[in-house]
């Protein structure tokens, strides 16, 4: 029998977090499956900074960021995606039906769009394009939110953007639990203004609801779906939930409790799309499911964040240090505190000189560059609101308005209390093998999960991955059939 895939794409989730939910709540779509799941823990390959930027890309193209060197939105991926193209366009390739939806790097689009069952590009996209054309209003309401709120929820929404997605939204699949679901989020942040902060998982709800019906419509034999939310949380909200991490606390007790229950809260969310998906599995048993991230988060501090540093006009920055016109540069796609633009070839050596000069804090500037002019900023610096001179070009201070640098409020004062580690999840449920996995969980390189998957379609699996390992040996065999 054919066999489908379904990649449900937990971004940064440990399996620390997912076992508390579970002992938390025996009922739950989790605890159901996962003693029906084979379960390996999966490790990141990647040599350099551990940013899902760059682990995803690693997962879903067999190499890592040594070969594929992606760490950016926005970065030129030409070669990459020539050298190592991403699992659905090999698949895509070899005739597999393939849907995609929200997965990083995926745009821009590739250009035998019309060819996928449905593709709904990541929202850190430079514009709306998506397939089939239904979908592209509530990707640009999408692009528009993603836009608007970044290391604060902007609780303002674009109207025209969100009514010309409203009047379209039935018709792929926003159910009406989920509008009551939002209606529910609305009326609770005007009781607890706070709440706004769960607004990053009302938008992965309403994600959700689009790939389900797009699933069911067209049932792809190999399709994807990212989710950010639980990891937003986590980086927030980790040390509420496990204060017995940290030697030292620097938050309230105020804050401790309000946000104590804001990671299982997210968790509960992603439970409910997994449950649906295990059920269409159930119906449908040529269909796996696979949970996956492509690395976790663990505990650093828990320290109180005022503000942080914002590079909000970057024109104005780029002009004052190293004199470049607005035509010199443009805009890339970024999530704050990062900053990704691209340099016109005339100006890109004097803007790596000056940045190579920029301290904030007494600290050097870190920021990457590629080769077609690109260059990544991380900004983000802590509490310097009271400051003024800790932006420093050549020696000499600035003052950040200058420079087109803003101390941005954070709404809800907690620095990131957990990171990144090079320790995931997998689980693959497949209704069809009736026994578990073995005990335990062996540790697998995320760099199997493409060739794993690649081997079940019955794909060549190209010389520059690893050969089909541990994932693929206990896979239960099947044949492959037509897509």
């Amino acid at each position: 029998m054919t066999r489908r895939i379904m990649l449900f794409e937990l971004n940064e989730v440990p399996w620390r977090i997912v076992d508390e939910f579970v002992a938390d709540h025996p009922n739950s779509a989790l605890a159901r499956l996962l003693p029906r799941s084979r379960c390996y823990t999966s490790i990141a390959a990647d040599r350099g900074h551990l940013s899902p930027w760059t682990t995803w890309p690693t997962l879903h193209r067999g190499v890592n960021d040594e070969q594929h060197m992606i760490s950016a939105f926005g970065q030129d991926r030409t070669e990459a995606d020539t050298s190592f193209p991403p699992v659905w366009r090999m698949l895509r390739g070899a005739g597999v039906s393939v849907g995609v939806c929200g997965s990083l790097h995926s745009f821009p689009t590739p250009p035998d769009l019309d060819g996928y069952a449905f593709y709904l590009p990541d929202p850190f996209a430079t514009e709306s394009t998506a397939h089939p054309a239904d979908l592209v209003p509530f990707q640009e309401f999408q692009l528009m939110m993603v836009r608007a709120s970044a290391r604060n929820v902007d609780t303002a929404v674009p109207r025209d953007a969100a009514l010309k997605f409203l009047r379209t939204s039935h018709r792929i699949g926003v159910r009406a639990g989920t509008y009551a679901a939002l209606a529910g989020q609305l009326a609770a942040e005007r009781r607890r203004p706070w709440l706004s902060t769960r607004r990053r998982s009302m938008q992965a709800m309403v994600a959700f609801d689009v790939y389900a019906k797009a699933l069911a419509d067209t049932r792809p034999a190999f399709s994807t779906f990212f989710t950010n939310h639980v990891a937003s949380a986590m980086h927030r909200y980790w040390a509420a939930g496990h204060p017995g991490d940290y030697d030292e606390i620097g938050l309230s007790d105020d804050w401790m409790q309000r946000y104590r229950a804001e990671v299982p809260w997210a968790m509960g969310r992603a439970d409910r799309m997994i449950a649906r998906l295990a059920a269409f599995a159930d119906d449908n048993p040529d269909y796996e499911l696979w949970i996956a991230s492509s690395m976790g988060q663990g505990p650093t501090m828990a320290q109180s964040l005022e503000t942080q540093l914002y590079l909000q006009d970057p024109g104005l920055f780029l002009a004052g240090i190293a004199g470049v016109p607005e035509t010199g540069w443009t805009r890339r796609p970024a999530m704050n505190p990062q900053c990704n633009v691209r340099i016109e070839p005339a100006y890109v050596a004097a803007v790596e000189a000056a940045l190579r000069t920029v301290t904030v804090a007494g600290a050097p500037l870190v920021f990457r560059q590629s080769t077609d002019g690109f260059f990544s900023m991380d900004w983000g610096q802590p509490n310097l609101h009271d400051r003024p001179d800790a932006v420093c070009v050549a020696g000499q201070p600035h003052a950040p308005a200058t420079l087109g640098l803003e101390t941005v409020e954070i709404e809800e004062r907690s620095d990131t209390t957990a990171y990144h580690v090079p320790q995931g999840v997998l689980a693959i449920y497949d209704p069809q093998d009736p026994t578990p996995g073995p005990a335990g969980r062996r540790d697998v390189s995320v760099l199997e999960v493409a060739p794993a998957i690649l081997h079940t379609f019955g794909v060549t699996v190209p010389g520059y991955m690893q050969e089909p390992g541990v994932l693929a040996r206990e896979l239960v065999p099947h044949s492959v059939g037509t897509f």
